[in-house]
């Protein structure tokens, strides 16, 4: 199984391209980002060519303050569906292969409804370029007011709009802090997880800190088949010189 370094919390006081070499020299087998857009696309590609790396996925625009995407805002549409439009232009050119759409925080009633609306018309856009997208429910004590934190209704949303290209971010911390039984909701999730994410829980520290069992997570995914990668996307306790021990030890455990 492929492990990726997730570089909007890994060597994020280098830029992006020497993160990049830098997740690569430490044995990472693929990098994953939230918003790389102030390189342009062709040139990220070139950087990560040369590190032999694959930029697994990238998010839509997480808007102003405190909005943490656009998607599900009501009266955003025509923002939210430009947010992804350059989201899509910069994923086909560096050749990234999914997209998380950012639901954003609302706790409007007609929210899921809207981003719905919009991620119906973003699937068939990105379906013509082989793109999947991700939605990531969200846990409401790190983001209050999330429009979308419960993995039940991700899957109604997924399941609704019948859209193969559309899939889950199983993100085990945020499950954790949501207070599921991870082995357990990825066994519930199955097929439609697209992408899985890792981190210690509660702190979001190394990802073999805490109560969450990365060997447990390892097998409950092997049991749904899944083969996509796992990214760690998690607050180093030495920023600057991150301990990677658990790298090893996930591999063993694989």
């Amino acid at each position: 199984m492929r492990i990726s370094a997730n570089l909007g919390l890994l060597w994020t006081h280098l830029d992006l391209p020497d993160a990049i070499a830098a997740a690569a020299a430490a044995g990472f087998d693929a990098v994953e980002c939230h918003w790389p857009y102030a390189i342009p696309a062709a040139d990220l590609r070139a950087v990560l060519d040369r590190a032999g790396m694959e930029l697994l996925s990238l998010n839509t625009a997480p808007g102003g303050a405190g909005e943490f995407g656009l998607t599900a805002l009501p009266g955003r549409e025509h923002e939210a569906r430009a947010a992804f439009d350059t989201a899509l232009a910069y994923a086909v050119q560096a050749r990234v292969p999914m997209i998380h759409v950012m639901a954003g925080i609302s706790t409007a009633p007609e929210a899921l409804d809207v981003f719905a609306n919009t991620l119906e018309c973003c699937c068939r856009a990105a379906a013509a370029h082989g793109v999947t997208l991700l939605i990531e429910p969200i846990n409401r004590h790190d983001v209050p007011g999330y429009a979308l934190s419960d993995p039940d209704v991700a899957v109604r949303l997924i399941t609704g709009l019948g859209a193969p290209n559309l899939r889950i971010m199983a993100d085990c911390y945020h499950l954790a802090r949501m207070g599921h039984d991870v082995p357990a909701m990825l066994a519930r999730l199955g097929k439609l997880i697209g992408h899985v994410q890792i981190a210690g829980v509660p702190a979001r520290n190394e990802p073999d800190r805490g109560t969450l069992d990365p060997a447990a997570v390892l097998a409950a995914l092997a049991r749904v088949g899944y083969r996509g990668a796992i990214g760690a996307e998690y607050r180093p306790s030495d920023p600057q010189e991150p301990d990677l021990r658990w790298l090893g030890a996930l591999r063993r455990a694989d």
